[in-house]
């Protein structure tokens, strides 16, 4: 809450509210329970709170300062609440100025914290007695008037300035964002000479030699001079308070009320006055804003004659208005979380608390010291006649609200509609159904994955060319829960050649009570893993001559270079298509239905690419079966993993490292023993290629592939819990390694990506040196899609290195020949159309050598 000053009737003594609390400074000479006083200074400080039980301010904590200055003359200038630049904390302050001989006077600045301790935090002197327009603003910094100038000191720099606009009264200061700390104030302004030709009267020199202006201290500069207030009120204008700045076209606009000597308030916005409210007495001094909820703001305009009143903000008419006060305090006093005012009367203060006071919020927070009050009914009155001014507009509101409300409903209703029509359509067409869908409402269906608006109509032949059942390429689905997270899964035929699709899996939340979906928000893997046991790469040298003859001893054979890293030549893979998604967002449901959809884009050929849609099936999960534990992911001790499925889980939700191992010096043998002895692990018999780990504590259930590429060289996967994990098994596995061993992740993925992008760039390399000839623009143009569909399969790839090898020899050769048969060929082309085709080229080429670089570092 903005904490307030306040002044009470003794000049030694001031109020202050801070944090619903109210604050009391007292300057004296001793103890309060001292009887005698003592030649040295000391600043006591009371923090007052309100018990709403008793209904009376009681005292919390004390505190004091000891000032050393003896035989002194102090006074207590102000106090409020700034931002300490060094962390930009509210606090409150207090400024207290020390009269020494000569005329030197000396200010000191304290501010107040939490622990009721004073911190001095600026002091300076001066030659004279700051008596016009003291103002404490945040930093904290500190601005006053002496003559015809104002000065201001900040505790960051600590020396006097002056502020070089000429400026002859400033009714504000305080800081505004993104433009720092500024001044609101009247300037004067010199008259043309056609202005000075006429002699104009007292009156009118007093308005237009005038003009307000936002000066900034920073940068020691004039912001603006226009739309703020109009000259003709320059004369009449004391208190001003901003109420929102913006900036429009690089010009500052200022929203604000203003007291005038006319005991006037009043709105101006843009320069321009809007509301104008009479107030009921002379001389107002000082206006505060109070947010008393639901919407209630009022102005609380104190007055010289001891008095106040509140002012509706929304129809500048007067709300109550108290006579003989002493204090005007507003902030959270009785912690409601809204704003009341606090008006103290004459003789409140005494020795212990605060006597006479009312707590008030002009609304339902009424408490008050004294059972009865004078003006009872002339406010009972004054809210009766304010209570018709106000519900009309409030009506008129209200009605604007529900009419836009209306408008906000039925355009919810209108797109709710047409995507559970979108959903339903597809979801037929999926399943081979008959669509009943109109044509007039065909026109309001959209696609989900983004096809062309012009997409050609096809035909019920072709789509059941295009859609397969689920029972062709899905074997199963099953789904597990795991910690927070939400694992589905679904094993596909072999059929799926999942190398050359981009493959998503989405997860569509049924809701029971109506027709709408929700697509939830998943992250999708493709596993791949053989069910043919690797060739043993750690075996010892006479091991490997064995396996070499029992090689060339069976039929058929072909010799291979390096038979340590043979694979089988039909190999039996199982694949699957994973979706984790979070729990959380999903248990506010007590029961809740998935329809599980596979989207697979393929590319044949050269033709565009083709998409399949295939409803895999639907999962029903409840609370019941999480409290049972049923589809939980739990690993007993005697057998790890019971289901396959389990499995699966693990690597979908587990954190994927992959590293890349090399010793130059001595054969990488150590590394199934580091498996199976130092980490427990444990081969999964379907997956030989899988290793589980059952060491104890935290590396249980962490996932190990290891595939050894050469004797120095292989290729290690870390399926973790998190990374903590991860480094955890590197610690441990860097002391098993030879000596001048280096490990190197790999942030692609795998070598299969990168012989993929390797593929892909010489092919858009090939294409482009072929758009040399007349057919460019078909060739390139249907070359660019294919390539933009092969951007999406880095998630995707999971085939084997062997396959992706053989791709790559093909279009060397036919890059080769394209080449030689380009430079053959006598072509004239135009220097523009030369520049561009050879830009193009150089760009391809410098991405399929940086492909082919990072394809070799492995």
């Amino acid at each position: 809450m903005t904490s307030k000053q306040a002044m009470s009737s003794n000049k030694q003594e001031r109020l202050l509210c801070y944090n619903g609390q109210v604050l009391v400074f007292q300057l004296s000479k001793g103890n309060f329970a001292d009887k005698e006083p003592t030649k040295t200074p000391i600043l006591h400080v009371r923090r007052m709170v309100f018990d709403r039980g008793t209904k009376v301010f009681v005292q919390k904590s004390t505190g004091f300062f000891t000032i050393k200055e003896e035989n002194s003359h102090l006074k207590i200038m102000c106090c409020n609440c700034v931002s300490d630049f060094r962390t930009g904390i509210n606090l409150p302050y207090i400024v207290i100025q020390n009269n020494k001989k000569n005329n030197v006077f000396e200010y000191f600045l304290l501010i107040l914290h939490s622990t009721n301790k004073f911190e001095m935090r600026l002091s300076f002197k001066l030659g004279y007695e700051m008596k016009d327009g003291l103002r404490v603003l945040n930093g904290p910094l500190i601005l006053w008037k002496h003559v015809k100038t104002f000065f201001f000191i900040s505790s960051q720099t600590g020396k006097v300035a002056s502020v070089s606009g000429n400026f002859s009264s400033i009714q504000w200061a305080g800081e505004i964002e993104n433009l720092g700390m500024v001044l609101l104030g009247l300037k004067e302004c010199c008259l043309s000479e056609e202005e000075c030709t006429q002699e104009p009267s007292k009156s009118d020199y007093a308005v237009w030699n005038t003009k307000f202006c936002v000066y900034s201290l920073e940068s020691q500069e004039v912001l603006s001079d226009t739309y703020i207030i109009p000259p003709a009120y320059s004369s009449v204008v004391t208190c001003v308070h901003i109420c929102a700045t913006e900036i429009i076209n690089h010009q500052l606009r200022i929203s604000l009320i203003a007291l005038t000597r006319r005991n006037q308030l009043i709105s101006f916005q843009n320069g321009t006055p809007k509301s104008v409210c009479q107030l009921p007495f002379g001389d107002p001094c000082a206006v505060q804003l109070m947010d008393s909820g639901g919407g209630n703001l009022f102005f609380v305009v104190s007055f010289m004659s001891n008095n106040a009143c509140a002012v509706w903000k929304e129809n500048f008419q007067v709300a109550a208005k108290w006579e003989k006060l002493s204090l005007v305090l507003i902030d959270d006093f009785i912690g409601s979380g809204t704003e009341q005012v606090l008006l103290l009367f004459k003789d409140s203060l005494n020795s212990d608390c605060l006597a006479s006071f009312k707590i008030t919020d002009l609304g339902k927070i009424n408490y008050s010291s004294e059972p009865s009050d004078c003006n009872q009914d002339d406010l009972f009155e004054d809210k009766q006649e304010n209570r018709y001014l106000v519900v009309p507009p409030l009506e008129t509101g209200l009605k604007i609200c529900f009419s836009s409300f209306r408008e906000l409903r039925q355009h919810l209703f209108l797109k709710e509609k047409i995507i559970s029509k979108s959903y339903k359509a597809l979801i037929n067409l999926v399943q081979g159904k008959d669509d009943n869908t109109s044509s007039a409402e065909e026109e309001c269906l959209v696609p989900l994955w983004g096809e062309e608006e012009n997409s050609v109509h096809i035909s019920d032949e072709k789509v059941s060319d295009n859609f397969q059942d689920s029972e062709q390429l899905v074997e199963k689905i099953w789904y597990r829960v795991m910690d927070d997270t939400l694992v589905v899964g679904v094993k596909t035929t072999s059929s799926l050649k999942l190398s050359l699709n981009d493959v998503t899996l989405s997860l569509l939340m049924d809701q029971a009570h109506d027709s709408r979906f929700r697509l939830l928000k998943c992250q999708n893997r493709v596993i791949k893993l053989s069910t043919n046991p690797f060739p043993a790469p750690y075996l010892k040298p006479d091991e490997i001559g064995l396996e070499a003859k029992r090689v060339k001893l069976t039929p058929d054979s072909k010799k291979e270079e390096s038979f340590v890293c043979e694979h089988p030549s039909k190999k039996e893979c199982v694949q699957i298509i994973t979706a984790v998604t979070s729990l959380s967002p999903l248990l506010a449901f007590s029961k809740f239905c998935c329809t599980v959809l596979l989207h697979i884009m393929e590319r044949e050929s050269g033709n565009c690419p083709k998409d399949r849609y295939v409803v895999c099936g639907r999962v029903f999960l409840s609370l019941e079966d999480l409290s049972t534990g049923k589809y939980l992911l739990m690993f007993p001790k005697k057998k790890p993993i019971e289901h396959m499925e389990d499995l699966f889980a693990l690597l979908a939700a587990f954190h994927k490292s992959c590293f890349q191992i090399m010793s130059p010096g001595y054969a990488l043998n150590s590394m199934k023993v580091w498996l199976l002895e130092h980490m427990k692990c444990e081969i999964i018999k379907e997956f030989p290629e899988v290793y589980f780990c059952e060491r104890p504590g935290s590396f249980y259930g962490t996932l190990f592939t290891w595939k050894q590429r050469t004797p120095f060289e292989g290729i290690l996967i870390i399926y973790s819990r998190n990374q903590t994990v991860m480094f955890q098994c590197l610690h441990n596995l860097i002391r098993i390694l030879p000596i001048n061993c280096f490990l190197k992740n790999l942030k692609s993925g795998s070598e299969n990506f990168l012989i993929d992008n390797m593929a892909f760039t010489l092919e858009k390399e090939l294409v482009t040196l072929s758009s040399l000839s007349s057919a460019i623009a078909k060739h390139e143009s249907n070359f660019m899609q294919r390539c933009e569909v092969s951007k999406g399969k880095s998630s995707v790839v999971v085939a084997a290195l062997s396959d992706r090898r053989e791709n790559i020899p093909p279009y060397r050769k036919e890059l080769q020949r394209e080449k030689k048969k380009m430079l053959q060929m006598n072509l004239k082309v135009s220097g523009a159309l030369y520049r561009e085709i050879t830009l193009k080229v150089a760009e391809v080429q410098l991405k399929s050598d940086f492909a082919a670089q990072k394809l070799s570092n492995l």
